[in-house]
C-alpha cells in the first residue's frame, strides 16, 4: 500500500469532503520516522495537515486568500507522543499496576485498569488481589476470548490480541470496514456563528462545549483552542486523568457538572444553547440515556456543529463497547503486526497513541469544516468518527516502514515561552503546524480539571 504522506493527506481530506485542489497548499518537511511496522510519522503528519488545511480553508472562506500550510514531520512525531516538557517537576503518573498485556492459555490479552471502576471489574472477574503477579497467574488460566467476554460483560475494558486477518473476518471488523472514515451528515441551520476572529486567530469567538476524555477528543479541542476557540471542557464530579492533563488541557477552561443533578442539567443546557460546537467522546447511547441524544441537542441548539467519536465504531455488535487506543490496537491486529515486525515474544504497540491522535485531528478538521459550512451556506454538520475506523485507515497504509531514525530532540525544538501550568512551569515542543499568517497559540496554560466555572469566557487572557 502507498505510504506517502501526501497520499494519506489526500485520503483524509477527501473523506471530509474537501476539495482536492486545496491540497496544493500543503508541504511537508523533516526527516526520519518513528519506529513501527506502520507509517506512523506520515500518518500523524497527514492528519495534522488535514486539520490545518481545514483552518486555511476557513480563512479563505472569510474573504482572504488560501494560506499555505507546512507540516514538520519530525516535530509532528514528537507531538504524537507528548508536547509538554516539565521544568523542575514531573508529569503525574498513576498507571495502575494491573494494567497491561498478559499471556493467556491461547494467546495475549490486554487489561485496561487505569480507571478505578475498570480496575474493580477486572479484579472481580479474576478473583485476585491487586498484585500484578497474582493477576498474571489468574489470567494464565483463561482462554483469551473467554476472559475478554467476561470482563466486558461486567462493564470493564479488555481486548484479546487478534491479527489483522482475524479482525477483518470478525463481525465488528467487517462492520467498521463498511463505515466511512468520517461519517458526515448535514442539517439545516440558522444564522452562522458571529466569529470575532481574523486571519491570525480564525476561530476566535467560536464556543466549543467539550465532553471528551482520554485522549482523542481532548487532542481535537486543544487544536481548536490553538486557533482561538473558546473551549469549555465539562467532566463529571469524580473523573480524573492525571497523566494526560498537562499535555491536553492547554488552551481550555475545565469545569465539572453532574448531568444527573437538576441544577447542573440546567447549567449544561444553557451552555449548549449558546454553543456553536459540541464535541462528545461518550459511548454511543450514554448521553441518550440522560436525555441528550443528537436530536435533543439540535432542538436545544439549532445549527449546532455536533461531532462525536467512540472506540469501536457506530455499527456492529460492538457499537457500544468501551475502549481505548491500546485496546483497539490489540483488537484490530496492530499489536500483532508489530509483534511480527519486531520478531518479539509479546504484543508490540505503536510507538505513540496514534489512533487517538489521528482521530483527534480528524475530529478537529470536521469541526472546522462545519464552521466553514455555516459561514458559507448556513448548513449545519454532524459527524461521527471512531478509533477503530482510524485504525483501518492506518492499517491500509501499511508498507515498508521508514528506517531512518528521527534526529534526537534538542533545546532548539522547544518554544521559547514558559507556560505556567497548574503543576509548575513548562515548555512545549514547537508546533509542527505552520499556517502562514495564523500562528498556533493558546490563551490558557494547562490546568487541573474542575478549576473553572461552567460558563462561557468573557474574554480570554493570553499567556503566550
Amino acid at each position: 500500500m502507498e505510504r506517502d504522506v501526501a497520499t494519506l493527506t489526500r485520503t483524509a481530506w477527501t473523506a471530509l469532503g474537501g476539495d482536492v485542489r486545496a491540497l496544493d497548499a500543503v508541504t511537508f518537511t523533516g526527516e526520519g520516522d518513528l519506529p513501527s511496522a506502520f507509517p506512523v510519522t506520515d500518518f500523524g503528519s497527514a492528519v495534522m495537515a488535514t486539520a490545518a488545511l481545514a483552518v486555511a480553508e476557513l480563512i479563505a472562506a472569510c474573504g482572504d486568500r488560501l494560506p499555505s500550510v507546512a507540516i514538520d514531520r519530525r516535530l509532528a512525531s514528537f507531538w504524537l507522543k507528548e508536547s509538554v516538557r516539565a521544568v523542575g517537576w514531573k508529569v503525574p503518573s498513576v498507571r495502575d499496576v494491573a494494567a497491561g498485556d498478559y499471556p493467556t492459555r491461547d494467546g495475549w490479552i490486554r487489561l485496561h485498569t487505569n480507571q478505578p471502576h475498570h480496575r474493580a471489574v477486572a479484579l472481580h472477574v479474576l478473583g485476585g488481589p491487586p498484585d500484578r503477579a497474582a493477576v498474571a497467574r489468574a489470567v494464565a488460566t483463561w482462554a483469551k476470548a473467554e476472559l475478554e467476554a467476561a470482563v466486558v460483560a461486567e462493564g470493564g475494558c479488555a481486548a484479546e490480541m487478534r491479527t489483522t486477518a482475524e479482525w477483518a473476518a470478525h463481525p465488528q471488523g467487517r462492520a467498521v470496514a463498511a463505515e466511512p472514515l468520517v461519517h458526515v451528515m448535514s442539517h439545516d441551520a440558522g444564522a452562522p456563528p458571529a466569529l470575532a476572529g481574523d486571519r491570525t486567530r480564525p476561530l476566535r469567538g467560536l464556543r466549543v462545549l467539550d465532553l471528551t476524555r482520554v485522549l482523542a477528543g481532548p487532542i481535537a479541542t486543544r487544536f481548536l483552542a490553538g486557533y482561538g476557540a473558546d473551549v469549555l471542557r465539562i467532566d463529571p464530579p469524580t473523573w480524573n486523568e492525571p497523566p494526560h492533563l498537562p499535555d491536553v488541557t492547554l488552551g481550555k477552561r475545565c469545569a465539572r457538572l453532574d448531568l444527573r443533578a437538576p441544577a447542573d442539567r440546567a447549567t449544561f443546557e444553557a451552555l449548549l444553547r449558546d454553543a456553536h460546537v459540541f464535541v462528545n467522546g461518550y459511548r454511543p447511547g450514554a448521553l441518550d440515556g440522560l436525555g441528550y441524544d443528537a436530536a435533543a441537542r439540535r432542538r436545544l441548539a439549532p445549527g449546532l456543529i455536533d461531532v462525536c467519536l467512540d472506540a469501536y465504531g457506530w455499527t456492529g455488535p460492538w457499537g457500544t463497547r468501551r475502549g481505548f487506543d491500546s485496546l483497539v490496537q490489540m483488537s484490530a491486529g496492530i499489536a500483532a503486526a508489530g509483534m511480527r515486525w519486531r520478531s518479539a515474544e509479546k504484543p508490540v504497540p505503536l510507538p505513540a497513541q496514534a489512533l487517538d491522535h489521528g482521530t483527534g485531528y480528524l475530529v478537529a478538521a470536521a469541526v472546522v469544516r462545519g464552521v466553514t459550512r455555516r459561514v458559507t451556506n448556513g448548513g449545519s454538520l454532524e459527524a461521527r468518527l471512531s478509533l477503530a475506523r482510524t485504525a483501518k485507515f492506518l492499517a491500509d497504509a501499511q508498507g515498508t516502514p521508514g528506517t531512518a531514525p528521527l534526529a534526537p530532540e534538542t533545546p532548539a525544538d522547544l518554544s521559547p515561552d514558559v507556560e505556567p501550568t497548574t503543576w509548575g512551569p513548562a515548555r512545549r515542543i514547537a508546533s509542527p503546524i505552520a499556517i502562514v499568517g495564523a500562528p498556533m497559540s493558546w490563551d490558557y496554560p494547562a490546568g487541573e480539571l474542575g478549576t473553572s466555572a461552567a460558563r462561557w469566557d468573557e474574554g480570554a487572557r493570553g499567556h503566550r
